[in-house]
């Protein structure tokens, strides 16, 4: 159960606070843009089983492979990208915690 909340804490209540607390004018639009960092979860529509309960994500999926981690981590040096990159680093951290606590 605690890993559980642990990992989906990270998926919903980290980006809303790091909404409030660091964008103040845009808050609900960064918001929304980090909670949508989930979507890269889609990649596991293409295992078999599509949930496993004792699978690390990382480096099993096409979108939490090394290499796109890697490119997670350049979009925040790029102001269009930033958020998006936050979002998805997010998504990534939250996974690691998954993995460590199998």
């Amino acid at each position: 159960m605690l890993r559980f909340i642990i990992h989906y804490g990270i998926h919903f209540i980290v980006p809303i606070l790091i909404g409030f607390l660091f964008f103040k004018d845009n808050k609900i639009k960064v918001i929304l843009v980090l909670l949508a960092g989930i979507v890269i979860d889609l990649d596991h529509f293409l295992a078999d089983p599509i949930f496993d309960l004792n699978r690390c994500s990382i480096n099993f999926h096409p979108l939490h492979s090394y290499w796109a981690i890697l490119l997670y981590c350049i979009l925040p040096f790029f102001k269009q990208t930033r958020i998006i990159g936050l979002a998805l680093i997010i998504h990534i951290i939250a996974d690691i915690t998954d993995c460590f606590l199998i």
